[in-house]
């Protein structure tokens, strides 16, 4: 897990979600990122308000694939 207040990871890695027109401002999307080595092997991004495939039950199954 990773915190990320200011969103630095977020704009960095493009994953941001503009809530300004709702007074919440820049936020990270919603998503689950799998990592080995280094290297981002399985990145799960969801839809604006849905959460489908970034659950702890599927980045475990794409960890055990």
């Amino acid at each position: 897990m990773l915190a990320d207040g200011d969103a630095v990871f977020a704009k960095a890695t493009g994953l941001t979600l503009d809530l300004n027109g709702k007074g919440l401002g820049l936020r990270s999307n919603r998503y689950s990122m799998l990592i080995k080595d280094g290297k981002v092997v399985t990145l799960n991004v969801e839809a604006p308000g849905k959460f489908e495939v970034s659950d702890a039950d599927t980045l475990l199954a794409q960890a055990k694939a």
